[in-house]
């Protein structure tokens, strides 16, 4: 930037982006100078390199803040995990899959694990019938994303919420801050609605 440019001429561009052509250093220089802006190399590895007349700090600010709210918006995968046994009772069966339609909603990819015990490592199709009829059950939030297959004693599915699913999850955690509900006002996001007893997150 400015006088740390060792280029003996560059290929100038105006603050509004107009081609300005090749001009001495000490020339963008002093256009620079006179308008009270910076001439700043923004392609080193151009011959000439090319600079460009702007306000640096107003840059570096603007591309925080740009930074900062790409962050903001960037949306975090989290994966849920849920554990059944091929042989699980109705009642159960119908509770941990009300997890995953949460965990769905809530926008979060699902790690769906059967586990299989003694003899019941025999008969994988239990399995798979279980983690079939699950993925039918949840077709309207969700689809698999990683088709059920044996790991050891156990078997894995995993469940990926629809692009829908996951965008009015989005939107309702947006709206669910409220004005002024940012983080850098120090106010404390409300509680999700969607907590569950999720086990660890998977890998």
């Amino acid at each position: 930037m400015n006088e740390q440019i060792r280029a003996r001429e560059v290929r100038l561009v105006g603050p509004d982006g107009e081609q300005v052509g090749i001009v001495p250093l000490e020339r963008a220089l002093q256009l620079a100078t006179d308008v009270d802006l910076d001439l700043v190399e923004v392609a080193p590895m151009a011959r000439p390199p090319v600079c460009r007349l702007m306000d640096f700090g107003k840059f570096k600010y603007e591309s925080a803040l740009k930074a900062r709210e790409a962050r903001r918006n960037q949306q975090q995968t989290v994966i849920k995990e849920m554990k059944l046994r091929p042989k699980i009772d109705p009642h159960d069966y119908e509770t941990k899959k009300g997890h995953v339609v949460r965990f769905l909603k809530a926008g979060d990819k699902v790690k769906v694990t059967i586990m299989f015990r003694g003899r019941e490592q025999s008969r994988p199709e239990l399995g798979y019938r279980l983690l079939r009829r699950l993925e039918s059950e949840i077709s309207d939030l969700g689809y698999v994303e990683a088709a059920p297959k044996q790991d050891g004693r156990n078997m894995i599915m995993v469940l990926a919420p629809h692009r829908a699913t996951k965008a009015a999850a989005t939107a309702a955690a947006t709206a669910a801050k409220g004005p002024g509900r940012e983080r850098d006002s120090g106010a404390e996001a409300p509680p999700a609605d969607n907590a569950g007893p999720a086990g660890p997150p998977g890998e």
